[in-house]
């Protein structure tokens, strides 16, 4: 198999580690497999790729679209390093509040499976970092919505020594119990 399929903490947030086959040539590696991929509980359909970069130190997050816009997403690091983190806002869950956070690089070749219902962020540990992810529904811009990235509630441990590159948007996002009143 392509893959090894990992639960974290939150067992719907799934790390799943490709098998690279690398030389002096340089490398390959399967990045999807939909058969693999519902074989392993992950059965969406992702409907659009979306190619991002940012600078070093820049945090963007905590992202999310509202019902019935919400996306799963699939998350790389095709460049550099992040920390990338997925907060799990379903409202009756039994982890409601609580973090996953992993490393993603282009050296360790890693994706994390964000399911709906979860807003996600990353920092950025590099010079830059580029990102490319599949989400399973289109951008939904009357949808997009966002929690504090640094929600004394949630307590997220980002584990930088920097004040982070924050967007005029994520600057002011509403705190998790302003947005889910439970």
């Amino acid at each position: 198999m392509p893959f090894e399929f990992e639960r974290q903490k939150i067992k719907d947030v799934i790390l799943v580690k490709p098998r690279v086959f690398g030389d002096n040539r340089g490398f390959f590696m399967e990045s999807y497999k939909k058969s693999d991929f519902i074989k392993n509980g992950i059965d969406v359909e992702f409907v659009q790729d979306n190619h991002s970069k940012s600078s070093a130190h820049v945090l963007r997050g905590l992202h999310y679209q509202e019902a019935p816009f919400g996306q799963a997403k699939l998350v790389r690091c095709t460049r550099g390093r992040i920390y990338d983190v997925a907060v799990d806002i379903r409202p009756g869950s039994k982890t409601f509040g609580e973090y996953v956070k992993v490393e993603l690089s282009e050296e360790n070749k890693q994706m994390l499976f964000i399911p709906d219902g979860f807003a996600h962020g990353f920092v950025v540990l590099s010079d830059e970092a580029e990102l490319l992810y599949k989400t399973s529904k289109e951008y939904a811009p009357q949808a997009d919505r966002g929690i504090l990235w640094n929600d004394k509630d949630i307590n997220i441990n980002w584990e930088i020594d920097f004040e982070p590159v924050l967007s005029e948007k994520d600057k002011i996002q509403p705190a998790l119990k302003e947005v889910f009143r439970v």
